[in-house]
């Protein structure tokens, strides 16, 4: 009989929103977080109801300001522009430098909020802020040689990021984008991280560093944080439709811009015998549910080896863990060591839920298909935001499965039987930010990897974005703009010699790093 579960002390909401209230009272009143503009916090904009992906249960949701609020807010931005490119850079670097050790400080409770607002394993979340820690000291670290003979952009810089990675992601840009000279707005992703971002960007507001943080519907602020002309870069993380229409605007206006789409990451098979080395990555590939840029939802396999691969896929994914993130069987028990939670939000669980049926009924042979019976659950609580892995042999082509990226944990198998069929089906999606190739022959590695549509290819391991000094971009429709990571992260926010041409896809040339 399973053991009865309940919530670990100290870990509920309402701990973390008082702990909250507590450290930065300034920008969480009641039950809701402000907006940050002109360096204030403002009771502004209609705060939306929001539950947590955990739970269901009620949450902090975002206070949506309108259209002519954003405008002030950019005007505002701009004014701490100019007066923040004049600071010098050993001040900067100090006033950064103080919010790393404020945000170190506050680690488990910035972790403990991406639990609630998007579902993060603890193991993850605290992952998460620790990446956006130690990636932005190395920036603080050897900033001078990466701006030399820069400087900062005209405007600021306007971030409009997708939900997963708050801290790791949008967080650790924005640091990096204020300590080159830039003052930074931030448009905090509306399906969750409000509260863990608010709670940074306070901790960074009082060391001085010049950010806005505003909350509402993209349609309506898109005008204002993308079309503005005291806007001096947009840099966006989400998906293609959202994607493209940025990118329409920006090159209309001519505007620099960081455009990071979604492609769907493949992993090839070919030739290849090492399959225990296989079994041991594959848990680590449904981490956080697959709800990530670099996840790997697609596998192409030879026929010839299809055999050996599932006998050694199969045994790992069926040792995928899931449930509820704070659930423990004893209070003094540490927090589960789970490999994912529930997905965003109920609704995107049944999306994918239903295109899964719909893909069977059409074709698919379902490989695998777990169960929430085998989850860490408390007692009654509602599981509708949480799927269990899914594998698909032949999804079909009228199936999104087929050539989107599902951002959840489904997996989809496709053979092929000759290195051309291969190639087209890893480059399904016109193009990806990472691929891997598993093969004995280097040889075959190095012939048929740079015929792969990716960033990053990996040679028998995956690849991720990378940290510090690895450089990060995407093939095709992926990406649009400049790269970023390492030096390029600055170079993308900063002005360089006149005519310089930046690394990146843009729509008059494509440079690589």
């Amino acid at each position: 009989m399973a053991p009865t579960l309940t919530l670990k002390p100290g870990t509920a909401w309402t701990d973390a929103w008082q702990r909250c209230a507590a450290v930065a009272p300034e920008a969480f009143r009641d039950d809701r977080v402000l907006n940050l503009w002109a360096a204030r916090w403002h009771a502004d904009g209609r705060a939306l109801p929001a539950t947590s992906p955990v739970d269901q249960s009620p949450i902090a949701g975002p206070p949506r300001l309108d259209t002519t609020a954003a405008r002030q807010a950019v005007r505002a931005s701009l004014d701490q522009h100019r007066a923040w490119r004049h600071i010098p850079l050993p001040e900067r670097r100090a006033r950064v430098a103080a919010t790393l050790d404020a945000l170190a400080e506050h680690r488990e409770l910035l972790a403990l909020l991406l639990v609630w607002e998007i579902g993060k394993p603890w193991r993850l979340a605290q992952a998460d802020v620790d990446r956006a820690i130690d990636g932005v000291r190395w920036y603080v670290e050897g900033i001078e040689p990466m701006l030399d003979g820069r400087a900062p952009l005209g405007g600021p810089v306007s971030n409009i990021a997708s939900w997963n990675y708050p801290m790791s992601v949008l967080v650790h840009a924005m640091l990096v984008q204020a300590l080159a000279g830039n003052a930074v707005i931030a448009k905090a992703p509306t399906d969750g991280g409000v509260a863990c971002l608010t709670l940074a960007c306070a901790l960074a507001v009082r060391e001085g560093v010049p950010l806005t943080l505003v909350s509402g519907s993209g349609g309506e602020l898109s005008e204002a944080l993308v079309r503005s002309p005291e806007i001096g870069c947009v840099s966006f993380v989400g998906g293609r439709d959202t994607g493209a229409r940025i990118a329409t605007a920006v090159a209309d206006l001519g505007k620099r811009h960081i455009l990071e789409q979604e492609g769907l990451n493949t992993w090839g098979v070919w030739n290849y015998t090492d399959f225990s080395a296989l079994t041991a990555v594959i848990p680590k590939l449904f981490d956080y549910g697959k709800q990530r840029c670099t996840a790997y939802p697609r596998f192409v396999v030879q026929r010839e080896c299809f055999a050996d691969f599932l006998a050694a896929y199969l045994p790992a994914v069926r040792s995928i863990r899931t449930g509820h993130p704070l659930a423990v069987e004893h209070p003094d028990d540490p927090l589960p060591a789970l490999d994912f939670g529930p997905l965003i939000n109920a609704a995107k669980a049944k999306e994918l839920g239903d295109q899964v049926a719909e893909a069977i009924d059409r074709g698919a042979v379902p490989l695998h298909r777990g169960t929430l019976a085998d989850g860490r659950f408390l007692p009654g609580q509602d599981t509708s935001a949480y799927l269990p892995p899914v594998t698909l042999l032949g999804p079909p082509p009228s199936s999104p499965l087929h050539h989107a990226e599902p951002f959840g944990p489904v997996d989809t198998i496709v053979l092929v039987d000759t290195e051309a069929e291969l190639l087209a089906a890893m480059n399904a999606s016109g193009g990806a930010l990472v691929a891997t190739l598993s093969t004995d022959d280097p040889a075959t590695f190095r012939r048929l990897a740079p015929q792969i549509r990716a960033f990053k290819t990996g040679h028998n391991k995956p690849r991720s974005r990378g940290d510090r000094d690895e450089l990060f971009g995407g093939f095709g429709a992926s990406w649009r703009g400049a790269f970023v990571g390492g030096e390029l992260l600055v170079r993308a926010v900063t002005e360089g010699p006149a005519g310089e041409r930046l690394p990146g896809n843009f729509p008059d040339y494509q440079l690589n790093a």
